[in-house]
């Protein structure tokens, strides 16, 4: 059984990051990134700042925006379109969630499509689906398609079955799957909260792909002998032998999934390091396509 390291393959994706940025400074660009907080939301504070440290690990140009929670939705548009107008920056990213009273929905709208490295944007969405590699695709489901590469999973004609439907991770994910060519070329189910015998359903899969946000729910019986899952579920349940009274897992019961795969990633130290790595890429991508 492999343990495929969400950090080994993230380092990997920051060294091919580095040459890329080394090879934009000869010419004398340099891609930058900013990320928009609003409010003071620990765990959305803690995204943020590491994003600006890996940015500013690589040597991009980085902008943190902390704005308060009082913000209102037309001062973040403004903001918004300051940075839209901004030449130095290539990408641009919103923390999510925002404070209730955004309306976050038209706040990714209003992000020009050519600097939405989050992928959101109707115009990415769009162009994942039509499989126009100008697009920008949200960077976790990107990450996992790239630790199923680089593990040697062969997607091509395997049954790939989805747990959950998001915009963030399931929807682009079976997207991604389905493409043609390195990475794709699968046959995809997507399953969720309301899926009758679901059990059923992913017993079936080669490769199974956990997003539906509850810790430890996809359990041995749903998984076959043999089977690849890759368990993008970050959640924090109660721990009081720990010293911050919690702990972080998945979506996946991996001491007892993990016998029966062929292949599986751990939480912490999967998935989560390659949603900020593909941010990173992103950025570039955005930079080398920007007139």
């Amino acid at each position: 059984m492999q343990i495929i390291s969400g950090a080994a393959v993230a380092e990997k994706v920051l060294e091919e990051c580095r040459r890329e940025i080394a090879e934009l400074a000869a010419l004398g660009r340099k891609p930058g990134l900013a990320v928009v907080l609003i409010g003071d939301d620990p765990a959305s504070r803690a995204y943020v700042r590491s994003k600006d440290k890996k940015c500013r690990d690589l040597g991009l140009h980085s902008v943190k925006l902390e704005l308060p929670v009082t913000t209102t939705q037309d001062e973040l548009l403004a903001h918004v379109h300051a940075l839209n107008n901004d030449p130095a920056i290539h990408g641009i990213l919103v923390q999510s969630p925002p404070p209730k009273h955004i309306d976050e929905a038209a706040i990714v709208r209003a992000i020009d499509p050519a600097k939405d490295v989050d992928g959101f944007h109707p115009v990415n969405v769009a162009k994942l689906a039509l499989e126009d590699s100008t697009g920008f695709v949200p960077c976790t489901p990107l990450g996992c398609q790239r630790l199923l590469i680089d593990a040697g999973i062969e997607t091509s004609g395997a049954h790939a079955v989805v747990v959950g439907r998001s915009m963030i991770v399931g929807k682009p994910m079976a997207l991604l799957l389905m493409a043609k060519g390195k990475g794709g070329d699968a046959t995809v189910t997507v399953t969720h909260s309301r899926t009758k015998n679901l059990a059923a359903i992913t017993r079936t899969a080669d490769i199974i792909i956990a997003a539906i946000g509850r810790p430890h729910f996809i359990k041995a019986e749903h998984v076959k002998e043999g089977a690849v899952v890759i368990d993008v579920g970050i959640n924090r349940v109660d721990d009081p032998t720990t010293e911050k009274g919690y702990k972080l897992v998945g979506d996946v019961a991996f001491d007892e999934v993990a016998p029966k795969c062929r292949a599986i990633t751990p939480v912490p130290g999967g998935v989560g390091p390659m949603t900020i790595a593909m941010l990173m890429a992103n950025t570039i991508k955005a930079c080398k396509q920007a007139s």
